[in-house]
């Protein structure tokens, strides 16, 4: 058996609908943003191979591709498509906001 992750798999496509889009509400997302939460299912081990594919695939800064992530797991439309991912993207977003926040207070706080 593997340890490799398990191959990403694009969320079903409802017949007749347009090529790339998901309709919630008379909004849609788009292929890209698809693509972006199929490749957002993969398990990660190191930040530099995520990055390097970030790159590769979708032809933007590592910055840029968190940017439009953070604000694609804020759509509805995202979480009608996974709400499992949205979930744990959201949950790991807050995580870090957290951290950082602390971090900042706790060295406001340090006297020397």
């Amino acid at each position: 058996m593997s340890s490799d992750p398990a191959p990403v798999v694009s969320p079903p496509r409802a017949e007749g609908s347009g090529e790339g889009t998901a309709q919630v509400g008379g909004a849609a997302l788009s292929r890209r943003e698809h693509d972006m939460l199929g490749f957002e299912r993969q398990w990660w081990r190191r930040a530099g191979a995520k990055e390097t594919a970030i790159r590769d695939l979708f032809g933007t800064t590592p910055t840029r591709y968190y940017q439009a992530l953070n604000a694609l797991v804020d759509r509805p439309e995202a979480m009608a498509v996974d709400p499992l991912l949205v979930r744990r993207l959201r949950r790991l977003r807050t995580a870090r906001q957290r951290t950082r926040s602390s971090q900042i207070l706790g060295k406001g706080n340090h006297i020397d």
